[in-house]
């Protein structure tokens, strides 16, 4: 198989559900960083091509709402934040923090259901990261998409009433 070859049938094969890279390298019996330079490719020629904490996805066009939350809570109540969006019906895409040295960092996350949620806290577990708000004492905002605008509203109401959303500053607005 060439590399033209291999990359059509990579792109063919993703979908809404996460690919790692590993499984990839395995299915077509090249190396790991050979699957991470194929998809670096991928992505700059399809923008719907990204990268989640799980794997490749390939995201279909929706016609969802999305709104940006500012959130502050510790890591421990990171999987009760987590689900809230979860139940109510959104679908954390990014999270992102506004470092004062390193600017804007966004992470791809695309976490839909309860077991996305378990499966995140779990990476965690099994490594000495953190999550990515401990450099900024808590703060970060999550990009929820919804379907209707409803919903990210009682998203909103309920990281309100659980004391997680952040009032944004002047220069945020």
């Amino acid at each position: 198989m060439t590399t033209a070859e291999r990359r059509e049938a990579i792109l063919a094969q993703l979908g809404r559900k996460p690919i790692a890279a590993r499984t990839l390298a395995a299915k077509y019996g090249v190396s790991r960083q050979v699957i991470v330079q194929d998809l670096a490719v991928l992505r700059a020629a399809h923008p719907n091509v990204i990268s989640t904490a799980r794997g490749y996805v390939r995201q279909q066009a929706e016609s969802a709402c999305t709104r940006e939350f500012k959130v502050r809570h510790t890591p421990a109540q990171t999987g009760l934040e987590l689900n809230l969006i979860v139940d109510c019906g959104g679908r954390v895409c990014s999270t992102s923090i506004s470092h004062r040295v390193y600017g804007r960092i966004t992470v791809e996350l695309d976490i839909r259901s309860r077991q996305d949620v378990l499966e995140f806290l779990q990476a965690f577990e099994d490594s000495a990261s953190t999550v990515l708000s401990t450099a900024t004492d808590g703060y970060h905002y999550h990009l929820v998409e919804a379907a209707t605008p409803e919903r990210l509203d009682l998203i909103e109401k309920e990281l309100q009433e659980h004391g997680f959303l952040a009032p944004l500053q002047p220069w945020e607005k």
